[in-house]
């Protein structure tokens, strides 16, 4: 008799195991995900000249795909009047990382960056520069299936005689 408890208890928290599951996934898939207004960090505007869908420019002059969801408390931004630096995470769910890899090659050489290198793995990088700075795009598929971004801005250093 408790065996027969013990296994229908059993079935039970396993069907209810299965249907949270199923809603869990079926929300994070199913909702239209939008950015709401500008981030903290300050997003300084669409790019409106290529059409919809092409991000937001983020740190002046780094464009973001609109998919990604900006995390906040992982970043953080210093502005000074000069210049402006800073390290933003951003994340997505099921999002292919050779995707991202086009969209800031192409974006970022429109936006006059020059590719120093890339590398491309586990863990993919693209590092460019301008004449005054320099930005260092990660990119990770995580095994759970969030893509994560992490975009570091920075002043480039002077050379030492």
């Amino acid at each position: 008799m408790e065996q027969i408890i013990f296994q229908k208890k059993s079935v039970i928290a396993l069907v209810l195991v299965i249907i949270l599951s199923a809603a869990w996934l079926g929300c994070s898939t199913t909702v239209k995900e939008r950015q709401q207004g500008q981030p903290a960090t300050g997003a300084t505007g669409e790019a409106k000249t290529e059409g919809e869908g092409t991000g937001k420019y983020y740190l002046d002059d780094v464009r973001v795909p609109s998919e990604l969801n900006y995390k906040p408390n992982k970043s953080f931004v210093y502005e000074t009047p000069r210049f402006k630096t800073g390290i933003l995470h951003f994340s997505k769910w099921r999002l292919d990382v050779s995707s991202l890899i086009d969209f800031f090659t192409y974006n970022m050489e429109k936006d006059n960056w020059k590719l120093v290198n890339s590398f491309r793995g586990k863990e993919s990088f693209l590092n460019f520069s301008k004449p005054d700075k320099t930005c260092s795009i990660k990119m990770v598929e995580k095994w759970y299936g969030a893509t994560e971004v992490e975009i570091r801005v920075g002043p480039l250093g002077e050379k030492k005689m």
